[in-house]
C-alpha cells in the first residue's frame, strides 16, 4: 500500500469521526433551541455514566487511531491488515462510512424533535415509527456500527476492532434500557412494535 493510499484511510476514518461527533453537537444544539432546554445530555445513575466512559472512549478511538497506524512498510501492519489493504477494502471501508453517516442524517430528519441522548423518565415523548424506524428500532446505533465496521475496513487493527466491539455492547446495553423505558410511556402500543421490528437489525423472521 503506498504511503498515499494510507493517508485517505486515515483522512476517512479520522475525518468522518469528527464530522460524525460535530454532528451530534450540532444537533443537541438544534434540539435545545426548539425544546428550550438539554435534550437529556447529563448521564442519569452508574449505568449511564459507565456507557458514556465506553463511549468517550470508542470516539477518543475513532478519531484517533488513524494517528496511531504505523507506516505501510511496517512488516506487523501488514501482516495485521492483510487482503484488506486492496482496492476492495479501500471500496468497501469508504462505501460503509458514507452509508452510516447517510442514514443516520435521515433518522435526525424522521426524529425530529423527539430525538434525545439519555432517557428522562419524567419525559413523554411520542413514539417515532417512520423511515428506518418501521423496521429497526434503534437505527442510529445501527449507523454507527456500520460506520465503525467501515473503519475496521480502512484501518483493520486491534484498535478498531475494539472500538467496535465495546460500542456494540454500549449499544446493546444502551437499547435495552430505552426499550423498558418506552414500554412505561407506551404500554401495548410499543410492545406491539417490539414484536414487528428488530431492535438493530430488521426482523425477517
Amino acid at each position: 500500500m503506498t504511503t498515499e493510499e494510507l493517508f485517505c484511510r486515515r483522512a476517512v476514518v479520522s475525518g468522518f469521526a469528527l464530522i460524525y461527533w460535530a454532528g451530534v453537537w450540532v444537533q443537541a444544539r438544534r434540539i435545545r433551541k426548539h425544546i428550550g432546554r438539554a435534550p437529556n445530555l447529563k448521564p442519569r445513575g452508574a449505568k449511564e455514566q459507565l456507557l458514556w466512559l465506553g463511549w468517550l472512549l470508542v470516539i477518543a478511538a475513532w478519531m484517533g487511531q488513524g494517528f496511531l497506524v504505523k507506516a505501510a512498510s511496517d512488516s506487523a501492519w501488514r501482516q495485521l491488515s492483510g487482503q484488506f489493504l486492496h482496492a476492495p477494502g479501500l471500496a468497501l471501508g469508504v462505501a460503509l462510512t458514507l452509508a452510516g453517516y447517510a442514514g443516520t442524517i435521515w433518522c435526525y430528519v424522521i426524529m425530529g424533535d423527539a430525538w434525545r441522548v439519555g432517557i428522562d423518565r419524567a419525559e413523554k415523548n411520542s413514539l417515532v415509527t417512520r423511515g428506518p424506524y418501521r423496521v429497526v428500532r434503534h437505527p442510529i446505533y445501527l449507523f454507527q456500527v456500520v460506520m465503525l465496521a467501515g473503519a475496521v475496513l480502512l484501518l483493520p487493527t486491534v484498535i478498531a476492532v475494539l472500538a467496535l466491539l465495546v460500542h456494540l455492547v454500549c449499544v446493546l446495553i444502551k437499547a435495552v434500557d430505552e426499550e423498558k423505558y418506552l414500554l412505561t410511556v407506551h404500554g401495548e402500543t410499543y410492545r406491539a412494535y417490539l414484536a414487528r421490528t428488530g431492535r438493530l437489525f430488521p426482523k425477517f423472521f
